[in-house]
């Protein structure tokens, strides 16, 4: 049970993010290039839109949005998961969702390490994309077992991380003062090193291999390869990107522009080619360049039901199949026009949404509800009534066609290889610890009990 002297998980969630964005500024200039462009793009859209700006604040959006929104990292070793895992939970962030990027060519498998109630999301919402590499997918059994030796040997967390690990779950929580030396210890795992911990041929082999498994083997750690605020115009940022000195991919990921958003769109910038060095027997360093961290943003709409998931997969691999965006744009213009004309199917008004089942909702009483007392038992009719009004499930999770297409655009076009879809869900809960939560469950579980608190306030202001 934690204590009132310590610190509650969703500060330490707060700590840790800010420190991790200044780092990250600090490392990676043309993210705070990319936060500034945001923020702007943000507070025109809420002067232009007052409506927009009632709608995020009565959903409790508003205060969020100058928030970090995630960040990524790729480990190699399961015991790495299994501790990232127990370090997530101190500060608030459980797995949602199992995602396998093996489909679409990329030898991992991941899930998002998040807070799952709402008032904890409000407070903070950041997240991590954690992903685990499958030296399993490659058939060079030789440099599958250099890799495995290279990861097993290594020591992603500091002492002082573990230590302050083992003190919280001992002690339910972390005081003020451990879990500012929490953060600290941390963030050492999150930081980018220049001298990479295999020689430089061997690094040559794991990226002729796939880039990614260079990115992930080559390094003492797992250094935050991006992070993520939000927007509210994402093609309005795309578009001002070069204007800011930002090269960024040549299409959105995710569902095209709608009048209802609905899941995730993100884009980024390309990666960096950045210096570093390699060791070598004879104790001299031989320099070399590595590509793999980069800006991202995104634009989050509404969460899907499975039936409203079902009919967006649908849609994107009619469009995918049509025209496949290629990593270096060529045929974004195309592209682009499928995915518009294929997405016509999907229905586009709150209203058509609700009915049709497709998407998620919170349900909230109305004024009228609060001022003229009424009895109601059925959601339907408390709508028709005005009493109650809905609005829709943000997304929290993500979309793994849309995160393989920005690892891939950041790799580079020899990258967008074709893998053997294989996922592993149970493989990846064993190393886990744990069981990963149905996202599907918990949307569903939220809508039930925004209804069913409706529905007994209107009961209970008839009574009195």
């Amino acid at each position: 049970m934690q204590s009132k002297s310590h610190l509650a998980p969703d500060q330490i969630r707060s700590d840790f993010s800010s420190a991790l964005s200044a780092m990250y500024r600090k490392e990676v200039p043309a993210y705070g290039t990319l936060m500034s462009l945001v923020a702007k793009v943000n507070d025109e859209m809420l002067e232009a839109d007052p409506d927009l700006r009632e709608s995020l604040a009565a959903a409790g959006s508003l205060d969020r949005l100058a928030d970090e929104r995630h960040g990524a990292i790729r480990l190699g070793w399961p015991s790495e998961l299994f501790t990232i895992r127990r370090i997530f939970a101190v500060m608030g962030m459980f797995p949602v969702g199992y995602y396998d990027l093996s489909a679409a060519g990329v030898p991992v498998h991941s899930t998002a390490f998040r807070p799952t109630d709402p008032d904890s999301l409000a407070r903070n919402p950041f997240r991590v994309f954690t992903s685990l590499l499958r030296l399993d997918l490659h058939s060079d059994t030789n440099l599958r077992d250099e890799a495995a030796e290279v990861l097993a040997k290594r020591r992603i967390f500091t002492d002082g991380a573990l230590e302050l690990l083992e003190k919280a779950e001992r002690d339910g929580g972390l005081t003020h003062l451990d879990a500012s030396g929490f953060v600290k210890e941390i963030l050492e795992t999150f930081r980018w090193q220049e001298q990479a911990t295999v020689s430089k041929d061997m690094y040559e082999r794991l990226h002729a291999a796939h880039r990614l498994v260079a990115d992930v083997v080559s390094f003492k750690g797992p250094h935050i390869n991006h992070l993520t605020p939000r927007t509210l115009d994402i093609d309005e940022v795309q578009r001002r990107m070069p204007d800011e000195g930002i090269s960024p991919k040549a299409v959105i990921e995710g569902p095209p522009r709608r009048a209802c958003p609905i899941l995730l769109r993100q884009t980024s910038f390309k990666a960096l080619e950045e210096q570093i060095a390699f060791g070598a027997d004879d104790g001299e360093w031989k320099t070399g360049t590595h590509r793999a961290r980069f800006g991202e943003i995104e634009q989050r709409g509404a969460a899907l039901t499975p039936k409203g998931r079902a009919l967006y997969d649908k849609l994107l691999a009619v469009a995918r199949s049509r025209v496949r965006p290629a990593p270096d744009g060529s045929n974004a213009t195309d592209y682009v026009a499928s995915l518009q004309d294929a997405f016509a199917a999907f229905p586009d008004t709150w209203a058509e949404l609700r009915a049709e089942g497709l998407c998620y909702f919170s349900y909230h009483l109305t004024q009228l509800a609060v001022l003229t007392p009424v009895v109601c038992t059925d959601i339907e009719e408390a709508i028709d009534r005005h009493l109650v009004r809905f609005e829709p499930l943000i997304y929290e999770d993500f979309l793994p066609v849309s995160a393989a297409g920005i690892f891939q655009s950041n790799l580079g076009n020899d990258d967008a290889r074709t893998l053997d879809a294989t996922p592993s869900r149970q493989l990846f809960e064993d190393q886990l610890g744990c069981a990963v939560l149905d996202e599907f469950e918990h949307y569903a579980l939220a809508e039930a009990r925004s209804i069913d608190a409706c529905l007994t306030a209107l009961c209970q202001s008839a009574a009195e």
